[in-house]
Formats: structure tokens, sequence, C-alpha cells
């Protein structure tokens, strides 16, 4: 049965830049995948692009792409990414100058567009399609004006037809992230993409890998049995054509693949374990069979999945005010006391400045009291008197002069507070933008997708 071996080299944008190269030199691969987009990150995109229209790109994925280009020729690895972003094309000119670097001809690298609908908005709205947030249900009208970015998930079909078209490395935006890994099965495969159980196989397969090392031991709960966790390997799926796969790593790398951290990550960003929905399936989690394969390996099998959704999601961004936190160390005998009374003369201090934030826009925090888990049980870590804590204020307004005033409210506190206030290194708090998320939905038909696959000759 024929075989493809797909992995993952980043998880996000800022995971560990050595990752991906030693995934491509650790062993066999055949695609490698890289995810670079969560909901905010276009935002971080576009405020970037708007800075220098020659941005808003990840521009790790280029510096990894200088790095091994050669090698990636040689072994016929193809690369499939959303590291293009808000920018796909700028991102692949940078790709074409590292291949005129090396001298490499013929390079060819496809373009995925479509996704970005920001331009559209007004006509979207003004021809009925209200992308109303799918939590609220509040329409998007009365904040387009503030929209910093929106983009319709795109599935698996444009990226196969890059990689029909001979791509050598696939530039994408807002695709699902499962896409990485079920487009190359399709292509590879010739799958029938209303064989629903096959796409549903590749969508896990790729909900699998989109994490990087969380299902090979990153981030596992019994994290004391993972080995040699600073040097985790990245995950690499065994495809097969039966919609069958194996998950597993490079031998020689740290980490740990077993039922558990396999079945963890499936966990992941889950509702509805019977419908996760995708633009290409509806696929079953509650179907999956995970077996033990032997060392570092783990079979999945048996998955269904249903007709993909009439929608595809929209991911938009709007600026929503401002923000800023500050940290402050609290130490000697009553420290937690301390930590309060000062957040009480904050927010007094400036009461009678004139700036009042309400109790749903002002956080105090007095971290190592269990304030990371309000409401959970800590009896198994007494904090009933810790030697030192950390207090954390944090305001939101939508005006910017509020948020700065917070800022010069916490260095008085060095000489004007109680006794052991310190770690006040950083200078002033200083307010920063709110990006807010808005999840909605759009008919399928309102979005078209683009693929352009340009070569580039030395």
């Amino acid at each position: 049965m024929k075989t493809i071996r797909i992995g993952n080299g980043q998880g996000f944008w800022g995971d560990n830049v050595d990752a991906p190269i030693r995934l491509l030199r650790g062993g066999d691969i055949d695609y490698i995948g890289m995810d670079y987009l969560a909901e905010v990150t276009l935002s971080i995109m576009m405020r970037q692009k708007l800075k220098d229209p020659a941005k808003g790109y990840a521009t790790d994925f280029v510096d990894f792409i200088r790095t091994v280009l050669p090698e990636l020729r040689e072994r016929g690895v193809r690369v499939l990414s959303n590291a293009g972003g808000l920018n796909p094309h700028a991102c692949r000119e940078q790709i074409f100058e590292a291949a005129r670097e090396h001298g490499i001809s013929g390079l060819r690298v496809g373009v995925v567009e479509g996704d970005d609908l920001l331009h559209r908005l007004p006509e979207l709205i003004d021809s009925g399609h209200e992308l109303r947030n799918m939590e609220t249900d509040e329409p998007l009208t009365p904040r387009v004006d503030k929209v910093s970015s929106a983009n319709a998930y795109l599935g698996a079909s444009p990226v196969v037809e890059a990689l029909e078209q001979g791509a050598h490395i696939v530039l994408c935006g807002r695709v699902t992230d499962t896409a990485l890994a079920l487009a190359p099965m399709i292509y590879e495969f010739g799958w029938d993409r209303a064989r629903w159980d096959l796409m549903a196989a590749g969508t896990i397969a790729g909900h699998i890998l989109e994490c990087g090392p969380q299902c090979t031991g990153g981030n596992f709960t019994r994290f004391w049995e993972v080995p040699d966790l600073w040097n985790v390997g990245y995950p690499v799926v065994e495809a097969r054509e039966d919609g069958t796969f194996t998950v597993t790593k490079h031998a020689g790398t740290g980490g740990l693949v077993t039922v558990d951290t396999v079945a963890e990550q499936l966990l992941y960003e889950m509702g509805k374990p019977d419908e996760y929905i995708t633009p290409d399936v509806v696929a079953d989690f509650s179907s999956i069979q995970l077996t033990d394969a032997g060392q570092d390996r783990v079979d999945v099998a048996g998955i269904r999945g249903g007709e993909n959704t009439p929608f595809l999601k929209v991911s938009a961004s709007y600026l929503a005010g401002f923000k800023a936190s500050g940290t402050l160390t609290i130490t000697g005998p009553r420290a937690v006391e301390k930590a309060e009374l000062c957040a009480d003369i904050v927010w007094k201090r400036l009461e009678r400045a004139g700036v009042v934030f309400g109790e749903e826009h002002r956080e105090t925090e007095v971290i190592g009291t269990g304030a990371c888990l309000p409401g959970v049980e800590t009896s198994s870590c007494p904090v009933d008197d810790p030697a030192e804590v950390v207090l954390r204020l944090s305001v939101r307004d939508p005006e910017y002069r509020n948020v700065e005033r917070f800022g010069k409210e916490l260095a008085p506190l060095v000489t004007s507070g109680p006794p052991g206030v310190t770690g006040f290194a950083g200078g002033r708090p200083k307010p920063q933008r709110v990006v807010a998320y808005w999840p909605a939905l759009i008919a399928r038909e309102q979005v078209e997708d683009h693929v352009h696959v340009t070569v580039e000759e030395v």
C-alpha cells in the first residue's frame, strides 16, 4: 500500500526555529507542513503590512527556506505553509531571492489566495451577509470601520491544485491547519473529495500534527515521563491510501509518542467531538481508534466523517481600545496582604485622579496564591503565607490617556506603599492596542480561492 511521510515543523509563529531543520535532516520525509497562523496572528501581520507594504508574512519561514533550499530540492521534499499570511506574493519573492542566492533554477512556488475578505466587507454587508458573531449573534456592521483583518478559512482543495501544478513550495494565507496534511494525501492517493471518511482521516491526521510537539510529549500532563524534552522530536505521520496512518517521530530525538500523548492532542480545541467542522468535512473524533504500535509509534484507524457544511468560518479581528499590564514582586512577611494593599492603593489613587476602571475592565492578580487558576482547588499547594508573590495589575479602556495614566501609578509604590516592593525594572507599562476576535460564518459560494504557481529561472 502506498505510504507517504508528512511532518510538521512549526506549530505557531514563534515556535522553535531549529525544529523544521531537524525534521528535514532527521530522517525520511516527503512533505513538511508549517503552521504559523493563530487567530491573532493575522492582525499582527496587518499592523506590519500597514507600516511596510512589503511585510505581512511569517519572516521565519523565509529564513528556514534560505537555510535548507538546496536540501529540499535534492531530496524532493515539498513544503506547505500558511506563512504567506496577508502578503503571500511578497513572501514568494523572498523565497525566489533565496533561490537566486543558491543558484537554484526551476523552483516552483504556489500562492493560494481568496481568503482575505477585508476589502470586501462593505460589499458583503450591503448584499445581506451580516457576518454575525458566532458567540453573541451581533452583526459586524457597527464595528466594520474598526476591523483590521477578516479571513475565511479555506480548505485543502487549493493546496491540492497547487501541488497538481507542480509547486515545490505552497504558500497560503488562512487555510485550515489540517489542510496542510490533508492536501498531500488527496494529491498522492487520488482521493475522491466526497469520500467523507477519507477526508476525515486526513483532517484528523492534520489535527494531530498541527501543534507540532504537543503530540510528541510537549505540554503533556505526565511531563516527568517524557525523556529529553529539550530535544523533542516534531511529529511525523506515515499516511496510507486507505486512510489509516501512524504517528511517530524521527529516531534519536527526545519526546514521547504514545496513545496518551496523541489522545491529549486530539482533545485540543475540541467542541463537539462527533462534529468537528472544517471546510473539507465534518469529522467524527469519537470514531478514532488509537493503538500502540511499538516504541514511539501509534496507529490511527476507524475514522468516520460526514458531508461538509454550506458555510465557511471567517476569522476577523477589530480594534477595541487599549490595555496595559504591570507587575511588582512583593516579598517578606505578610506578602499577600501587602500585595492586596498595593492594588487597593493604585485603584484609589486613580479614582482620585478621575480615572475609573470598572470591574470588567481591570484585573488584580496575586500570583503565587492560585490566581492563574481561579476557582480550582489548591489544597495540594498551600499558599496561605508565601514568602513572596507577584502582583499583576491590568486594565483596558477605549481611551489611550486613561490606560497611560494607569501606567504611572505602579512605580510610586516602591516608596509610598508597604515594605518589600521590588522588581520594577521594566519602566512604566505602556498602552497597547486591544485586538478583539470576531468569529463569523459566510456562505461558501461567496469565497473564491485562486492559485498561482510561478517558476523562478536563475
